[in-house]
């Protein structure tokens, strides 16, 4: 007992110069650069604590790091939800349940795409971030991880993919926009430190599911910088994400967590000077699917030496062993690491408790709201639900009005039917909302007593039928369930029907039997299609009268749909991928090179919808296309667009470009401005593109540059890549 007592009579003794050497050490010195702070960290570190930093944490507890490590983050925090990621616990009835976490659930990615909004997605990677700081930082929390797995900058080239929900479509420039925004928003602008750190996700070129740790994806160079590359090369150069996770694909037989373009393109060329991590299993994976190596300590070794600082899996002994064989060397675990110390530096994490970094103080007052409890919160959800909607179809009834937006001076009774009529499913990386409004309580929210509305939610013994037979106007609302109804892995029972590790089989939507049934009850039949991803709904579109498309999880869903159903918002949403009338309208899946005839780039056939398609209740005319000044980086285009109808609306205005006279292959047409716009209702307003001509031109090999061709472009504006407006030759000089 005494020689206890006296250990610890030393230990509080040596507390204070402890304490003391943890601040003194030079990469606390906010005076220096931030490579000689990163540089100085790297020198007081041990070989234990560098193999320690090769893990998803950038804790130092010896140096007075603090634990941090990752956060999903692609359409809110990620705490709870069907995947559990912020772990689980016992429940009332001793079952383990995800933590009870709640944080703002927006729509999914591809729902947040749809706005074509930079400004309202930059507000959702700020509130992200805002409550990852909340849970990261509040007293007593278990939580710990300011890194964000977000935005996923995946392009979503082939409908059939399984994670198709967690991009933002099949356009790079789109995609290219979207993400820098999310990236602005979770990392904020102060000169020094981040809100969060933005890890964008799969590089690169990761859209199969089904054998997607061990398949190539095949293409050339030019299709690398051009299409798959050129939202994280954005991200980088532009958003100022200083970190990404290595898909578990190939891209030319070379598998991406060791691909040497990591160092060559990212690093060297991009800047990338932040977190490479692995996939989750992925080092394994590299050992039993690729075949890479014939250890797996020789894949370890080769992992680290492509400067993939952090592996998401089990890693340590595979490291340890390329280090006792001599395969690794603890120069080549500095060079791995050295990215994780920089982003742990932008974070705040080498300053302790500075004062200076404004984020600090997120989470400390205990008195006031939970930041996804307060009204912008939901205000932000409901109004990014809204503009996320696609209204697909709006025809005249035989009555010679469109059914859309609902008429409540002559609506009496509605039948809502179907299975997402009074649910909200969360996908695989949402978290656990605070609340959830489904879109039978936001019609009711909506409407209130003056309209009746009898919800079913399929058509056993004709039930669905009967419902809109007596109804007034029946909506029904149907689509893909996220997650294959149950969250064991790969299970995915309805071919239609994708997630992570499988792709659909089918474009089919199992439920247009349901809406034939219902139409033939009441002709006066709505379609809300709550979906991830596009369907071909042939039947559909040629014989119900309105047909509007919404994606999963927004906790806001219900009242975001009613907003747009009752007219209160008008509709702006574009669809982000070309809807095809037939899955043979699509090359091979695992064919990745797009030239074959893959997206609106390079699709020639007639599609359902065509990328950038919504319609609104108003309408919009085009006046004028202008071209203004240019110069040798940039030129200016004006639209002139005038709202030619009734009530108030947005307009996604849309700039493409071709080259009829390039002297290489070019895509049919290729998106290169764009802007979501309010035009009061009779005015016009001239909305004024910038363009970087860097957009206009083609990767050439030989001078390793973006070329931009002199002479003639064409440049074409509308309201989708088919809906031409007006169209004007410009020369570049």
């Amino acid at each position: 007992m005494k020689k206890k007592l006296l250990c610890l009579l030393c230990c509080l003794a040596l507390w204070p110069t402890a304490q003391a050497q943890k601040n003194t050490f030079a990469f606390r010195d906010t005076t220096l650069t931030d490579q000689q702070r990163v540089e100085n960290l790297l020198s007081v570190l041990t070989l234990d604590e560098k193999l320690s930093l090769l893990s998803a944490n950038l804790e130092v507890p010896r140096l007075g790091i603090p634990a941090c490590g990752h956060f999903e983050g692609l359409h809110g925090l990620t705490l709870g939800g069907p995947a559990a990621w912020g772990g689980r616990e016992k429940d009332q009835n001793g079952r383990m349940v995800p933590t009870d976490s709640p944080t703002t659930i927006f729509p999914q990615s591809y729902g947040l795409g749809c706005t074509w909004d930079e400004s309202l997605i930059e507000k959702v990677g700020q509130q992200t971030a805002i409550e990852a700081r909340y849970y990261t930082q509040r007293p007593g929390s278990k939580h710990h991880a300011l890194v964000m797995r977000a935005p996923n900058a995946d392009l979503a080239r082939d409908p059939r993919w399984g994670r198709t929900e967690e991009s933002f479509g099949e356009d790079p420039f789109l995609t290219a926009r979207l993400t820098v925004a999310h990236i602005r928003g979770q990392q904020g602008n102060h000169p020094r430190y981040w809100r969060t750190a933005a890890l964008m996700k799969h590089f690169l070129a990761n859209s199969n599911e089904d054998g997607r740790d061990s398949t190539s994806s095949d293409f050339d160079n030019r299709l690398f910088r051009e299409y798959y590359s050129y939202p994280f090369y954005k991200g980088i150069t532009e958003g100022g994400s200083r970190a990404f996770m290595a898909a578990y694909n190939s891209w030319n037989g070379t598998p991406m967590s060791i691909h040497p373009c990591l160092v060559d393109i990212a690093r060297r060329e991009w800047g990338q000077n932040g977190i490479i991590c692995t996939d989750g299993g992925a080092l394994r994976l590299l050992f039993t699917a690729h075949h890479a190596y014939p250890t797996l300590s020789q894949c370890a070794a080769a992992v680290v030496k492509a400067t993939t600082g952090q592996f998401l899996d089990n890693y340590l002994q595979p490291v340890k062993d390329a280090l006792a064989n001599n395969e690794l060397t603890e120069a080549d675990i500095d060079n791995a690491i050295r990215g994780n110390l920089y982003v742990a530096l932008k974070l705040g994490l080498l300053d302790g408790d500075n004062a200076a970094n404004p984020y600090l103080s997120i989470g400390k007052d205990t008195i006031a709201l939970p930041p996804y409890l307060q009204p912008e919160a939901k205000q932000l959800a409901r109004e990014i639900t809204a503009k996320s909607v696609v209204l697909l179809k709006n025809a005249a009834t035989p009555q010679g009005n469109p059914l859309l937006p609902l008429d409540t001076r002559r609506i009496r009774k509605i039948a809502l039917i179907g299975p997402y009529a009074d649910k909200i499913v969360q996908d695989w990386y949402s978290g656990t909302p605070p609340y959830e409004v489904t879109i039978l309580q936001g019609l009711r929210n909506a409407l209130g007593e003056q309209v009746e509305i009898q919800y079913v939610p399929d058509n056993a013994m004709g039930r669905a039928e009967a419902a809109a037979a007596q109804a007034d106007i029946a909506i029904v609302c149907t689509g893909n369930h996220p997650f294959g109804t149950r969250t064991d892995w790969k299970f995915c029972p309805v071919p239609s029907d994708g997630r992570e590790a499988v792709d659909r089989k089918s474009l089919t939507l199992p439920d247009e039997d349901l809406l034939k049934q219902v139409f033939k009850a009441n002709p006066n039949t709505i379609l809300v299609l709550v979906s991830s991803f596009p369907y071909t709904i042939n039947w559909s579109q040629e014989h119900l009268p309105a047909i509007v498309h919404i994606t999963h999880c927004s906790q806001e869903q219900g009242n975001g749909l009613a907003d747009v159903l009752t007219g209160r918002v008008n509709p702006a949403g574009r669809t982000v991928q070309t809807w095809v009338k037939d899955i043979t309208d699509l090359p091979p899946m695992m064919d990745y090179d797009i030239r074959h005839g893959r997206t609106y780039l390079y699709h020639q056939g007639d599609v359902l919808y065509p990328f950038g398609h919504g319609l609104s209740y108003t309408t919009f005319d085009y006046t004028r296309l202008h071209p203004g000044k240019q110069d040798k980086t940039h030129l200016r285009l004006d639209v002139t667009v005038k709202n030619t109808g009734s009530v108030d609306g947005e307009e996604v205005v849309q700039i493409y470009a071709s080259w009829p006279q390039s002297k290489v292959e070019r895509p049919l047409k290729k998106l290169c401005a764009f802007r979501r716009v309010f035009i009061p209702a009779g005015q016009s307003l001239t909305v004024c593109f910038t363009i970087d001509k860097a957009d206009l031109g083609y990767w050439d090999d030989a001078r390793h540059a973006f070329t931009v061709e002199p002479g003639p472009v064409l440049f074409m504006a509308g309201a989708s890549s088919q809906d031409i407006r007006l169209e004007k030759v410009v020369k570049i000089k």
